[in-house]
């Protein structure tokens, strides 16, 4: 069965961070799962393919770069965009050469993020 409206993974270790892009993201009617570490999120890619990730870089444990690395290493083609409150030129451009569909910085403008996450599905679907 297709999903009508496109499934969108939030990981971030942070519960405020976290909650915030929830409700965000579920009021423009997109569909949203919340994990707390990227070890839970690629747990769960199995069952659950999101169509796009938001990717907190700080994080304990697995960093948003390791998760988006283990990504590219098992071939998933969905977009991933990168936030973060630490925004380094090095990490920005590592990041990207690695093929974060956008780097964004906290705090977070909604608006931002919410066409960055439609741009990146909209290019998802005219690659497929």
């Amino acid at each position: 069965m297709e999903r009508s409206r496109p499934h969108i993974a939030v990981v971030d270790d942070e519960d405020s961070v976290r909650r915030a892009l929830v409700r965000l993201l579920s009021a423009s009617h997109l569909d949203v799962t919340a994990y707390p570490s990227g070890e839970a999120f690629l747990s769960s890619l199995e069952d659950h393919p999101p169509d796009c990730v938001v990717l907190d870089l700080q994080m304990t444990g697995l960093t948003g770069h390791d998760v988006q690395r283990q990504l590219a290493a098992r071939h998933h083609d969905f977009p991933v965009i990168i936030i973060t409150a630490h925004d380094e030129p090095t990490l920005r451009v590592r990041c990207i050469a690695d093929g974060a569909a956008a780097y964004l910085r906290k705090p977070l403008r909604g608006d931002v993020l919410l066409r960055s996450i439609e741009t990146a599905v909209h290019e998802r679907l005219v690659r497929s």
